[in-house]
């Protein structure tokens, strides 16, 4: 029989650069209050969120992801002409076809990467990630750019009590490339399709079309049963990639969690005893959940604010609908 030539990679991957883009509009509670019938305080009790930024007409899926990416590549010092792969996680690119994938790349100057939209909610980052990991170390790619990317407002109901609040548009990218040492650690994944309805559109698009008055389909929460899953469950998953690494939470730097709600976090936290030397993501106060545009913001505002050293251990984790989650322990860059 004849053996079919075989590819390999990396021996390791790495985080190389990360990037961010956020909105210009900066949205405080007191703008969304009277619509949900609530306040200022009530949202804050409830998830920690005191503002959260909403893109403007010209600030689209491509517009945000090009910017954060260009950051990103010029922080890993890698040109785009180098990029082999572009990954786009990202729920709110309204076309179904063509991915966005393709077009960032091109703006971008990638010449023919392999390009393609992944949709795995709030945990597709963390998806991402784990797949550039895996196609360096394979030989598939050897310089792989991650997005996550959302305009969730196109999809937000303003007066649903659940989410208005909640949600924001944003986007961050990472460049993972070779290295000669393992950072990035085995990502730990899976799914509960029992809670296949906790997060999910509101409106299927045929009976949005079959309508009298057809109207955007919009997301809709069962806050309280995605509290008590992630609070609990994720904090198992983030202990398995710990351990999965090879490492004890004593070593991490850093936990950059999806940035879904403040007691989210801190249940998470306190379920994993993580120790106090290890600095915590919280730019859900200042960014609203941007699903899975979250953990490379918060990773770059920990990275910028000086929260999240080159060389540090930090422990990414996201959760969304689906239910999907994943989580690796990366090494800073």
């Amino acid at each position: 029989m004849t053996t079919l030539a075989s590819v390999t990679g990396a021996p390791h991957a790495a985080l190389l650069g990360v990037g961010a883009y956020r909105p210009e509009r900066i949205v405080p509670n007191a703008e969304l209050v009277e619509a949900i019938e609530s306040s200022d305080e009530w949202i804050q009790q409830r998830s920690g969120i005191r503002t959260r930024r909403f893109a403007g007409p010209e600030e689209s899926v491509q517009m945000m992801s090009v910017a954060a990416s260009r950051e990103a590549l010029a922080h890993a010092g890698i040109d785009a002409s180098q990029v082999d792969a572009v990954i786009v996680a990202t729920v709110s690119h309204l076309m179904q076809t063509p991915a966005i994938a393709p077009a960032i790349a091109t703006e971008l100057g990638c010449p023919s990467p392999v390009a393609f939209d992944l949709s795995a909610a709030c945990a597709g980052f963390c998806h991402g990630v784990g797949l550039a990991s895996d196609m360096i170390r394979a030989g598939s790619a050897r310089y792989a750019l991650v997005i996550g990317v959302e305009r969730l407002t196109d999809i937000l109901d303003l007066t649903d009590r659940g989410t208005a609040f909640i949600f924001a548009d944003g986007a961050g990218a990472v460049v993972v490339g070779p290295s000669e040492t393992a950072a990035i650690g085995p990502t730990v994944w899976g799914s509960d399709g029992e809670q296949y309805d906790l997060i999910r559109q509101r409106e299927d698009w045929r009976d949005v079309m079959a309508s009298d008055s057809p109207v955007m389909p919009h997301l809709t929460m069962q806050g309280s049963a995605v509290f008590r899953w992630a609070s609990f469950a994720m904090a198992k998953v983030g202990l398995e990639a710990v351990e999965r690494a090879g490492i004890t939470v004593d070593d991490l730097g850093c936990f950059v969690p999806h940035q879904a709600n403040m007691r989210i976090t801190d249940a998470m936290a306190r379920s994993m005893k993580l120790p106090d030397t290890v600095r915590i993501a919280r730019d859900v106060a200042d960014q609203g959940n941007t699903s899975a545009a979250s953990v490379p913001l918060a990773l770059h505002r920990m990275v910028t604010d000086g929260d999240a050293r080159s060389g540090d251990l930090a422990l990414l984790i996201a959760f969304g609908a689906g239910l999907a989650y994943a989580a690796q322990v990366v090494v800073v860059p």
